[in-house]
């Protein structure tokens, strides 16, 4: 395997990898071999750009190795149980907008009515059933989540005061893309701009139709959520909406809007705070000035594909989810023809007041801390303020 899982790992081999997997698992079909491009692209940029630590070599490793048997694991489990296919899912929408603009806020909100389903944190680590687990007792998944989460805090201190976890909670569904290795979840973690400009020009239909096939199986495993429809959440999505209209043709897009003179050095600061947990060479000015260009990319993207669907978008500020959070929440569910009653707004109160900001500690960065000036992203953004927040 050439050092690539071991103690000693020095760099990743695909083929290596992709041994190991049909090892463990016994399998040998991964199915479409459409998936071999983007991970070739990550992995050579692993092995050339990520400067990765001897803790990032074996967490990136492991993580590859898992995503592999995990396609392998996901293929055999449809084969054995054709019904998943006929799983209805339905996907009500998803909730994009830069990081750092509210989206989370937003969709654990909405996610608190009964009405609507959405990927609990401890399944998106462990999607799948484990071998000789019993139907529709996924204890021990949630266990490793719990204790997952203690390990995240303790290598990631800073990250409860960027990103609240909670292994019981809902959370991104980007996480199932990267089992497809089409996810902006790698460059914010790991030193691997190839990659990310490589995604930003890529088709990422397959992968979204894969993640289609992992709520079937989420949906299949869980009898509570038939008849629920999803409600989803990623600021990875703003790379792929063109995807998402093309995959999930009933599907509205939520976008959150912050100005970028918030939320670019804020998103910087997380940046940091995770790829320091792969290397020991990040640069701060380096992820600042990175992410300043990569979000203008993004966003006169994200304003040329609405053009072409002005009737699947909704938009929500968020100052006025800071400042009334229940009454955007409630124009949110109109918008969608979702029903609002009192349990609805009995829930989001309720998790409001559990969920208070002054019960984690405060996030402190500044734009100067990444090589950044207010002035300069008022300048750089002016397209994007101008047109959604003036």
């Amino acid at each position: 395997m050439s050092e690539t899982l071991g103690a000693e790992t020095t760099h990743f081999e695909i083929d290596a990898i992709m041994a190991k997997a049909k090892e463990d698992t016994g399998l040998s079909d991964f199915g479409d071999p459409w998936f071999m491009e983007p991970l070739a692209v990550l992995v050579d940029a692993l092995n050339r750009e990520a400067d990765l630590s001897g803790m990032g070599l074996q967490v990136q490793g492991a993580s590859l190795l898992k995503w592999l048997t995990e396609r392998l694991r996901r293929i055999d489990l449809v084969k054995q149980n054709p019904e998943i296919a006929d799983e209805k899912v339905e996907v009500l929408a998803e909730i994009v907008g830069l990081p750092r603009t509210g989206s989370t806020m937003v969709h654990r909100l909405l996610t608190s009515s009964p009405q609507v389903t959405s990927t609990y944190s401890w399944e998106l680590l462990n999607p799948l059933p484990f071998p000789g687990e019993p139907f529709g007792d996924p204890q021990m998944r949630k266990d490793i989540a719990e204790a997952m989460a203690g390990f995240y805090l303790q290598v990631m201190p800073d990250m409860a005061a960027i990103h609240p976890i909670d292994p019981y909670g809902y959370e991104e569904d980007v996480l199932l893309l990267d089992r497809s290795f089409m996810s902006t979840g790698f460059h914010s973690m790991l030193k691997v701009p190839s990659y990310d400009r490589w995604l930003l020009d890529a088709d990422q239909r397959p992968a979204y139709r894969e993640l289609k096939e992992w709520l079937q199986i989420l949906q299949w495993q869980d009898k509570s959520r038939a008849g629920k429809k999803w409600l989803l959440k990623s600021p990875h999505h703003l790379t792929a909406l063109r995807a998402i209209l093309d995959v999930f043709p009933e599907c509205k897009i939520v976008v959150t809007h912050r100005t970028p003179v918030e939320t670019v050095p804020s998103y910087a600061s997380m940046v940091y705070t995770m790829t320091k947990s792969n290397t020991d060479k990040a640069d701060p000015h380096e992820i600042g000035a990175y992410w300043d260009k990569r979000f203008q990319r993004v966003l006169r993207d994200v304003m040329e594909v609405r053009k072409t669907a002005p009737g699947r978008f909704i938009d929500i500020r968020y100052k006025d989810v800071q400042n009334q959070p229940v009454v955007e929440a409630r124009k949110v569910f109109d918008a969608l023809g979702l029903p609002y009653g009192a349990e609805e707004e009995a829930l989001m109160e309720s998790w409001l007041v559990e969920n208070a900001r002054d019960r984690h500690p405060p996030h402190k960065y500044s734009a100067e801390d990444f090589g950044l000036t207010r002035e300069a992203l008022a300048r750089d953004f002016k397209f994007y303020i101008d047109a959604y927040l003036a």
